[in-house]
Protein backbone atom coordinates (compact mmCIF):
# COMPACT_ATOMS: atom_id res chain seq x y z
CA UNK A 1 0.00 0.00 0.00
CA UNK A 2 1.31 3.22 -0.76
CA UNK A 3 -0.57 6.21 0.77
CA UNK A 4 0.19 10.19 0.94
CA UNK A 5 -0.71 11.66 4.16
CA UNK A 6 0.14 15.50 4.37
CA UNK A 7 3.97 15.26 4.58
CA UNK A 8 3.98 11.67 4.97
CA UNK A 9 3.74 8.56 2.41
CA UNK A 10 2.91 5.56 4.00
CA UNK A 11 4.85 2.59 1.75
CA UNK A 12 4.04 -0.70 3.96
CA UNK A 13 1.04 -1.36 6.72
CA UNK A 14 1.02 -4.45 8.26
CA UNK A 15 -0.96 -6.03 11.25
CA UNK A 16 1.72 -4.93 13.87
CA UNK A 17 4.03 -2.60 11.37
CA UNK A 18 3.77 0.73 9.55
CA UNK A 19 6.82 2.24 7.50
CA UNK A 20 7.05 5.46 5.99
CA UNK A 21 9.51 7.04 2.69
CA UNK A 22 10.63 10.09 5.32
CA UNK A 23 11.34 12.97 2.93
CA UNK A 24 15.12 14.60 3.68
CA UNK A 25 14.56 17.21 6.55
CA UNK A 26 11.98 15.45 8.78
CA UNK A 27 13.04 14.81 12.31
CA UNK A 28 11.59 11.27 13.31
CA UNK A 29 10.60 12.82 17.03
CA UNK A 30 11.24 15.79 19.53
CA UNK A 31 14.48 16.62 20.49
CA UNK A 32 16.24 19.70 22.06
CA UNK A 33 18.82 19.89 19.76
CA UNK A 34 16.51 20.77 16.81
CA UNK A 35 14.50 23.60 18.33
CA UNK A 36 13.67 24.73 15.04
CA UNK A 37 11.17 21.83 14.32
CA UNK A 38 8.04 22.15 13.85
CA UNK A 39 6.78 18.65 12.06
CA UNK A 40 7.96 15.35 13.35
CA UNK A 41 7.34 11.85 11.68
CA UNK A 42 6.56 10.45 15.45
CA UNK A 43 3.42 13.15 15.90
CA UNK A 44 2.27 12.86 12.35
CA UNK A 45 1.98 9.67 11.86
CA UNK A 46 0.13 9.15 15.25
CA UNK A 47 -2.26 11.70 13.66
CA UNK A 48 -1.98 10.01 10.72
CA UNK A 49 -3.60 6.51 11.94
CA UNK A 50 -5.15 7.78 14.56
CA UNK A 51 -3.61 5.46 17.28
CA UNK A 52 -0.13 5.45 19.10
CA UNK A 53 3.02 4.25 17.34
CA UNK A 54 6.64 3.39 18.07
CA UNK A 55 9.89 4.15 16.13
CA UNK A 56 11.35 1.13 15.94
CA UNK A 57 14.88 2.58 14.36
CA UNK A 58 15.60 5.91 13.26
CA UNK A 59 17.19 8.44 10.66
CA UNK A 60 19.21 11.40 10.66
CA UNK A 61 17.18 14.23 9.74
CA UNK A 62 19.05 15.01 6.17
CA UNK A 63 18.66 11.24 5.20
CA UNK A 64 15.56 10.02 3.48
CA UNK A 65 14.11 6.82 2.75
CA UNK A 66 12.39 3.58 4.80
CA UNK A 67 11.45 4.02 8.59
CA UNK A 68 9.80 1.71 10.79
CA UNK A 69 7.29 2.46 13.03
CA UNK A 70 5.06 0.10 15.38
CA UNK A 71 1.74 -0.45 16.11
CA UNK A 72 2.45 -1.56 19.84
CA UNK A 73 4.77 -2.05 22.89
CA UNK A 74 5.37 -5.67 21.87
CA UNK A 75 5.61 -5.14 18.37
CA UNK A 76 8.16 -2.32 19.08
CA UNK A 77 10.40 -4.83 21.83
CA UNK A 78 10.18 -7.80 19.29
CA UNK A 79 11.72 -5.44 16.48
CA UNK A 80 14.38 -3.50 17.95
CA UNK A 81 15.50 -7.35 18.84
CA UNK A 82 16.00 -8.30 15.37
CA UNK A 83 17.98 -4.90 14.77
CA UNK A 84 19.95 -5.30 18.12
CA UNK A 85 20.81 -8.85 16.81
CA UNK A 86 21.84 -7.78 13.45
CA UNK A 87 19.31 -9.67 11.45
CA UNK A 88 17.69 -6.63 9.80
CA UNK A 89 19.35 -6.15 6.62
CA UNK A 90 19.52 -2.39 5.34
CA UNK A 91 20.59 -0.69 2.22
CA UNK A 92 21.10 3.10 1.21
CA UNK A 93 21.76 4.88 -1.77
CA UNK A 94 24.47 7.62 -1.48
CA UNK A 95 26.46 10.10 -4.06
CA UNK A 96 29.36 10.67 -2.96
CA UNK A 97 32.26 12.48 -3.70
CA UNK A 98 34.97 11.38 -5.88
CA UNK A 99 35.16 8.21 -7.32
CA UNK A 100 35.01 4.84 -5.35
CA UNK A 101 36.16 1.41 -5.86
CA UNK A 102 34.43 -1.29 -7.29
CA UNK A 103 33.34 -2.64 -3.89
CA UNK A 104 34.67 -2.89 -0.41
CA UNK A 105 34.31 -2.69 3.18
CA UNK A 106 34.52 -0.53 5.95
CA UNK A 107 35.75 -1.51 9.21
CA UNK A 108 36.33 1.91 11.63
CA UNK A 109 35.48 1.96 15.19
CA UNK A 110 33.61 4.86 15.71
CA UNK A 111 33.59 7.60 19.05
CA UNK A 112 29.97 8.67 20.16
CA UNK A 113 29.14 10.03 23.80
CA UNK A 114 32.70 9.15 24.87
CA UNK A 115 32.06 5.05 23.76
CA UNK A 116 34.44 3.71 21.23
CA UNK A 117 32.21 0.88 19.19
CA UNK A 118 33.47 -1.40 16.73
CA UNK A 119 31.43 0.20 13.36
CA UNK A 120 31.49 -2.06 9.65
CA UNK A 121 30.18 -0.58 6.50
CA UNK A 122 29.92 -2.12 3.29
CA UNK A 123 29.73 -0.76 0.01
CA UNK A 124 29.52 -1.46 -4.12
CA UNK A 125 30.04 1.03 -6.81
CA UNK A 126 27.00 1.27 -9.29
CA UNK A 127 27.85 4.44 -11.29
CA UNK A 128 30.24 7.05 -11.69
CA UNK A 129 30.24 10.50 -12.97
CA UNK A 130 32.16 13.47 -13.63
CA UNK A 131 30.59 17.01 -14.64
CA UNK A 132 32.64 20.20 -16.06
CA UNK A 133 32.73 22.05 -12.72
CA UNK A 134 35.99 23.06 -11.59
CA UNK A 135 36.68 21.98 -8.09
CA UNK A 136 39.88 23.47 -6.13
CA UNK A 137 42.95 22.51 -8.37
CA UNK A 138 40.72 20.40 -10.52
CA UNK A 139 38.89 20.93 -13.57
CA UNK A 140 35.99 18.68 -12.89
CA UNK A 141 34.08 17.07 -10.39
CA UNK A 142 34.19 13.50 -10.07
CA UNK A 143 31.13 11.57 -7.81
CA UNK A 144 29.93 8.03 -7.60
CA UNK A 145 26.58 6.48 -6.84
CA UNK A 146 26.87 3.50 -4.27
CA UNK A 147 24.67 1.06 -2.71
CA UNK A 148 25.89 1.31 1.09
CA UNK A 149 25.03 -1.96 3.14
CA UNK A 150 26.07 -0.79 7.25
CA UNK A 151 26.22 -4.55 9.47
CA UNK A 152 26.59 -2.70 12.46
CA UNK A 153 24.24 0.35 13.25
CA UNK A 154 26.51 3.18 14.81
CA UNK A 155 25.64 7.20 15.05
CA UNK A 156 25.96 8.70 11.55
CA UNK A 157 28.03 5.81 11.08
CA UNK A 158 27.41 5.52 7.11
CA UNK A 159 27.95 9.79 6.81
CA UNK A 160 31.43 9.35 9.25
CA UNK A 161 32.36 6.20 7.38
CA UNK A 162 32.54 7.49 3.88
CA UNK A 163 34.13 10.51 5.30
CA UNK A 164 37.01 8.46 6.46
CA UNK A 165 37.83 7.02 3.22
CA UNK A 166 37.86 10.54 1.56
CA UNK A 167 34.53 9.61 0.02
CA UNK A 168 31.77 12.01 2.11
CA UNK A 169 28.02 12.14 1.34
CA UNK A 170 27.23 15.24 -0.98
CA UNK A 171 25.09 17.93 1.18
CA UNK A 172 26.61 15.93 4.54
CA UNK A 173 27.26 18.58 7.43
CA UNK A 174 29.75 18.88 9.18
CA UNK A 175 31.34 15.28 7.51
CA UNK A 176 31.27 16.26 3.98
CA UNK A 177 32.85 18.37 2.11
CA UNK A 178 31.84 22.34 2.23
CA UNK A 179 33.74 23.17 -1.37
CA UNK A 180 31.48 20.43 -2.93
CA UNK A 181 28.39 21.31 -0.48
CA UNK A 182 28.67 24.95 -1.45
CA UNK A 183 28.77 23.68 -5.54
CA UNK A 184 25.74 21.63 -5.27
CA UNK A 185 23.57 24.36 -3.19
CA UNK A 186 24.53 27.02 -4.93
CA UNK A 187 25.40 25.92 -8.80
CA UNK A 188 22.68 22.63 -8.92
CA UNK A 189 20.19 23.94 -6.43
CA UNK A 190 20.51 21.13 -3.88
CA UNK A 191 21.04 21.52 -0.39
CA UNK A 192 19.57 18.40 0.54
CA UNK A 193 21.89 15.73 1.34
CA UNK A 194 22.34 12.60 -1.21
CA UNK A 195 21.93 9.68 1.61
CA UNK A 196 18.36 7.43 0.96
CA UNK A 197 17.52 4.46 2.72
CA UNK A 198 16.68 2.01 0.07
CA UNK A 199 15.16 -1.05 1.37
CA UNK A 200 14.77 -2.82 4.49
CA UNK A 201 14.37 -6.39 5.13
CA UNK A 202 13.46 -8.50 7.85
CA UNK A 203 11.30 -11.28 9.70
CA UNK A 204 7.60 -10.48 11.11
CA UNK A 205 6.48 -12.64 14.20
CA UNK A 206 5.75 -15.71 12.07
CA UNK A 207 9.06 -15.98 10.40
CA UNK A 208 8.32 -14.55 7.08
CA UNK A 209 10.14 -11.79 5.35
CA UNK A 210 9.29 -8.30 4.77
CA UNK A 211 10.94 -6.18 2.10
CA UNK A 212 10.16 -2.81 2.28
CA UNK A 213 11.43 -0.50 -0.25
CA UNK A 214 11.26 3.71 -0.56
CA UNK A 215 11.47 5.59 -3.49
CA UNK A 216 14.01 8.27 -4.01
CA UNK A 217 12.92 11.26 -2.82
CA UNK A 218 12.61 14.34 -5.18
CA UNK A 219 16.07 15.85 -4.22
CA UNK A 220 17.67 12.83 -5.27
CA UNK A 221 16.06 12.04 -8.23
CA UNK A 222 17.36 15.56 -9.73
CA UNK A 223 20.65 15.39 -8.71
CA UNK A 224 20.79 11.86 -10.76
CA UNK A 225 19.24 13.85 -13.49
CA UNK A 226 21.59 16.55 -13.10
CA UNK A 227 24.66 14.00 -12.90
CA UNK A 228 22.89 11.86 -16.14
CA UNK A 229 22.23 8.41 -14.71
CA UNK A 230 22.68 5.87 -17.70
CA UNK A 231 21.56 3.01 -15.79
CA UNK A 232 17.83 2.20 -14.66
CA UNK A 233 17.87 2.04 -10.60
CA UNK A 234 14.61 -0.35 -10.95
CA UNK A 235 16.78 -2.74 -12.83
CA UNK A 236 19.68 -2.21 -9.95
CA UNK A 237 18.91 -4.88 -7.08
CA UNK A 238 19.86 -3.23 -3.27
CA UNK A 239 22.09 -5.25 -1.21
CA UNK A 240 25.53 -5.91 -1.51
CA UNK A 241 27.12 -9.90 -2.74
CA UNK A 242 30.02 -10.21 -0.36
CA UNK A 243 32.84 -12.65 -1.96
Amino acid sequence: MNTAISQLEIIYEGEDLIAINKPPGLLVHRTKIAADAKEFALQSLRRAVGHRVYPVHRLDRKTSGVLLFARSKEANQYYQQQFRERKVRKNYIAVVRGYMHERGTINYDLKHEGKVRSAITHYDRIEQFELNIPSGKFNTSRYSLINVLPETGRFHQIRKHLAHIDHPVIGDRPHGCNKQNRIWKQKLGIPEMLLHARQVVLCDPNKEDIVISAPLSLPFRKALSILGLKSNLEDTKPGIILS
